[in-house]
């Protein structure tokens, strides 16, 4: 056992994915997506490849959907996000740069159709997993995603 593995012992923390075993679920994945065409074919795909999808309509319900996850009686965390990062309220890059701040390690996955370089070495310093330019293949996402958390199957 090495000292990272020690200490999380210790302290209770476990690494991301959240998947426990024993809660015998598929792994939670939050979208959140302003455009409702977008966010009904991300949850599609999203489900078809045995993810449990919750939904956000833009910056505000992405950090809502955060807050009662954490609240529900049984936790329920994402244990992958997906968000577009120009949105209402706020841009997907200020999530993750406050889930960052706050030490989550969440995998975010970053959609956007305004990629220029600027944005790409943001995220990247941010500790975005990967930036998707729109349009993109719904088959790289799902590749994506199972990259960072495998389906239970």
């Amino acid at each position: 056992m090495g000292p990272d593995e020690e200490q999380e012992q210790q302290s209770g923390a476990r690494p991301w994915p959240l998947l426990d075993p024993e809660r015998g679920q598929r792994p939670r994945v939050l979208v959140a997506e302003d455009q409702p065409e977008m966010r009904a074919l991300l949850r599609r795909a999203l489900k078809r490849q045995g993810y449990e999808v919750v939904e956000a309509a833009d910056g505000p319900g992405l950090v809502k959907a955060i807050i009662d996850g954490l609240l529900a009686d049984q936790t329920q965390v994402p244990d992958l996000i997906i968000t577009d990062v120009r949105m209402p309220g706020y841009s997907g890059l200020e999530v993750v740069a406050r889930l960052r701040r706050e030490g989550w390690t969440t995998p975010v996955i970053l959609i956007t159709a305004f990629g220029d370089a600027q944005l790409h070495r943001d995220a990247e310093l941010l500790g975005a997993a990967r930036v998707l330019d729109k349009p993109f293949a719904m088959e790289d996402l799902c590749a994506t995603a199972e990259a960072l958390v495998p389906p239970v199957r």
